[in-house]
């Protein structure tokens, strides 16, 4: 069984003092609490894009799941659609793109 992710990408915000404020203290808290079943959180800030262009987007966040089918109840659960929620509520640059995926890893 493969492991699986959810993927949040947040557009750059249109207050950057005030999403970063509300995400440190508010949503990776919500999300640390209450997204059942995670086995890891990896929130990413992005700091450029290929070639020196602006980055369309400013963070990423990737929460690890032992399974698909421990994703979807997460996601399914009050816990993670409050979390889902409130991911939308602070993007304030446009709405967050939702999406999930199978992990593989490859160790060299």
């Amino acid at each position: 069984m493969k492991q699986a992710k959810l993927i949040v990408i947040y557009p750059t915000p249109t207050d950057l003092k005030e999403f970063e404020k509300r995400y440190a203290e508010e949503h990776v808290p919500m999300a640390v609490e209450k997204l059942a079943g995670k086995t890891k959180f990896v929130a990413s800030l992005i700091t450029g894009a290929a070639g020196g262009a602006a980055a369309p987007y400013h963070r990423i966040a990737e929460v690890y799941f032992p399974s698909a089918a421990d994703l979807v109840a997460c996601l399914n659960s009050a816990g993670g659609q409050e979390t889902a929620q409130h991911a939308v509520a602070i993007s304030t640059g446009g709405a967050p793109l939702f999406l999930t995926a199978e992990v593989e890893t490859f160790d060299f």
